[in-house]
Parts: C-alpha cells; structure tokens; sequence
C-alpha cells in the first residue's frame, strides 16, 4: 500500500518533505498545497499537481496524510487543528511553552473529525525528547541538560521575520561552552536559560525601517528571546545571502545521574547530532511519522499524539519479523 503524502507550504521544511518522500519506496506525493500564486510554483517532483490551500478540503480522498510545513509563531496553531479536522496531519510545531495547549487543540479537532494528529516532529522536540524521556526513565536519580547549535533556528528566524520592518534573518542559537563543559565533566551545574545558550540574530531591514523598534521587539519576544542573551545585528541583504545562506544545526542532550545503594556509581548519557541541512533533517523526522499516523489511523486511532505516543516500529516500513531479525 502506498501512502498518499500532502504537503501544505514549500518553504524549506515543504522542500525538505518533498525530497524525503523521494526516498521512502512507499510513499507518494500527491500535491502540493500553497498560499502563493500556484502557477508560479514550481515543485522538483514531476508530475504532480499545485494546489491552492482552499482546494485541500476538496481533495480528502487524494491525501492519506497532510504534512504541515507553516511555523509555529502563527501558522501552525491555527492549521493544525483547522487540518486535523479533515485529515490524518504531522506537524513539527517547536514552541516548547506552547505545546500543552496546541495538544489541546489538536485533539479535538482530530477527534471531532475522526483523524489521527502527531504534533511537534523533529529532532527537538522530536528525537531530542525521546533522548530525555529515555534518559529519565533509566536514570531516575538525576539531571537533564539539553544544548542547541550552533546552528540556524528555523522558528526563531521566522518569529523575526514576521516584525515589521523585517525583510528577511537568520537566527543562531549558540551553546554556552562554559556550561556544556561543566555538564560533560559531571558537576551536574544549576543553569538557567540564559546560561546555557546565546542567540544571534542576523537581520535585513526594510527601507526606512525603525531599527532600535526592531531590535526591541526582538530581545523582547517571549517564547524565543526574552529569557536570552539575544544579539541582534543588522546587515545588508547581499551579506545575508553570502554568509548566511545554508541551515545547518545539531545539539546535545545529556542526562547525568547515579546509581548503586548509595548513589555512590556516576552515569553520563549523552545523544548528539549534527546537522548540515537542519529542514532537510526535520523534515525526514516528519516524514517517518507520518507513515505511524497512516498506520494509526488504519487501525482505527483517533486525536492527537506526540513522538512518546508511537511505538517506534510504526515509523519504519520494514515488518516487525525484518526489525527483529536485522535492528534488534
């Protein structure tokens, strides 16, 4: 059975979608869904058709999973449970403080319309939680540190995109060395955010734009800046596309604790990766995740998952005999 793949948006993440489906054997993508004009949309799979969002409640039956590829400022908060309504959706909705009430959301639509919905896919939160959730469930005497970058932070550029005034960004989110070292050689230090990482914005101002209004609005942004130590730094376009072109990211989640009677045994575990397209990689995340929501949804589930809900058998295409005999 193939699965019928949707994609809403062609941003990087929806390009990113587009290149994974390539090459899932069986997966399909069945169309493309935009807020541009979609005549001058040009996609790289041939043959397949470019929607217009408005056409997708109509086409229900053409689309075994929508993938959400908006951001999670705006779009995605509004999508999802508008999308969950009428499909199976994953999205990869990464404002942390937010997710118990997009949870929320989603559930009931998906519920209301018999769907199933994976939400915030990716590799943090994503993979990352996972790393935590196991790390805690081993360790239950310890402390959890998770470290981001360097690298490009899609949703946090985009949060700087929407200021007004803004024409274009980049955001780095920047370890504090200090304080992945002290967590490394087992101090097991208190951190707060703001130890722990830096941010680094990287921005392209309309014309005539308020630049002080700007850089206000940004360090100030709850959710993504205020609880930083955010450096905004405003350069010409030009710059912007010649040394801040690729995307790439990766962290560190570490889960220090002890074990033995007295506590008297030390453990660090640590889970990293490194990331030379950060979309390309999420996107390859989601796009295992839709193929769990497409089984779930087969087997009769309804509402809104997360990634600690799916069995990890359900994100690979090979039988449970194949994952017995080869990955366990």
């Amino acid at each position: 059975m193939t699965i019928k793949i949707g994609i809403l948006g062609y941003g990087n993440l929806g390009k990113g979608v587009e290149c994974a489906v390539k090459h899932n054997p069986d997966m399909e993508l069945a169309a493309v869904f935009t807020r541009r004009d979609k005549e001058s949309l040009n996609i790289l799979t041939p043959g397949v058709k470019v929607c217009s969002v408005q056409e997708a409640e109509s086409m229900k039956e053409e689309i075994d999973v929508m993938i959400l590829c908006g951001g999670s400022a705006t779009d995605l908060p509004v999508q999802t449970p508008q999308f969950a309504k009428c499909f199976n959706v994953v999205d990869s909705f990464d404002t942390h403080a937010r997710i118990p009430e997009h949870f929320e959301a989603v559930d009931a639509a998906a519920k209301e319309g018999g769907h199933v919905g994976i939400i915030s896919v990716g590799w943090d939160p994503g993979m990352f939680s996972l790393n935590r959730l196991y790390g805690n469930a081993v360790l239950p005497e310890g402390s959890d540190y998770t470290f981001w970058g360097r690298g490009v932070s899609q949703g946090h550029s985009d949060a700087i995109r929407r200021v007004e005034g803004v024409k274009d960004a980049r955001q780095y989110t920047v370890p504090v060395e200090a304080a992945l070292k002290a967590v490394r050689d087992g101090e097991n230090p208190e951190l707060t955010t703001r130890q722990k990482h830096t941010r680094e914005c990287f921005v392209v101002a309309e014309e005539g734009a308020d630049l002080k209004r700007i850089e206000e609005e940004i360090v100030t942004m709850p959710n993504y800046f205020a609880d930083y130590d955010t450096t905004v730094r405003f350069i010409s376009e030009e710059e912007l596309m010649r040394d801040h072109k690729g995307i790439p990211h990766g962290g560190f989640v570490i889960r220090t604790g002890k074990t033995g009677w007295e506590n008297e045994h030390s453990h660090v575990i640590e889970s990293s990766l490194k990331l030379d397209s950060n979309p390309e990689f999420t996107a390859s995340v989601i796009v295992a995740y839709a193929r769990a929501a497409y089984r779930l949804s087969k087997e009769g589930a309804a509402g809104c998952k997360t990634v600690f809900d799916i069995a990890p058998a359900y994100l690979s295409p090979l039988s449970g005999e194949e994952l017995r005999k080869h990955l366990l």
